[in-house]
């Protein structure tokens, strides 16, 4: 998650706030949430990063698969 610029607090507010992601694939769950960030990523400026934690449901136990961001700007106007 470190490597993708995703802190452990954003990454439990997607999953718990989040939408559902329409993107995941069949048995795979996913929810997707969008922050205001306001900074540079990788030299670049972005005013919104956009969240989305992929997970699996076996024998009642939620198994975290991966965590994705994205940052760009207008994920609010989907």
């Amino acid at each position: 998650m470190q490597q993708r610029g995703v802190t452990i607090e954003e990454m439990e507010q997607a999953f718990n706030e989040g939408s559902e992601a329409s993107c995941a694939k069949p048995g795979t769950f996913g929810r997707v949430l969008v922050f205001p960030y306001n900074a540079e990523w990788e030299g670049k400026y972005y005013p919104e990063k956009e969240v989305t934690v992929y997970y699996k449901i076996v024998e009642d136990q939620t198994i975290l698969l991966t965590v994705i961001a994205r940052y760009g700007e207008g994920f609010l106007d989907r």
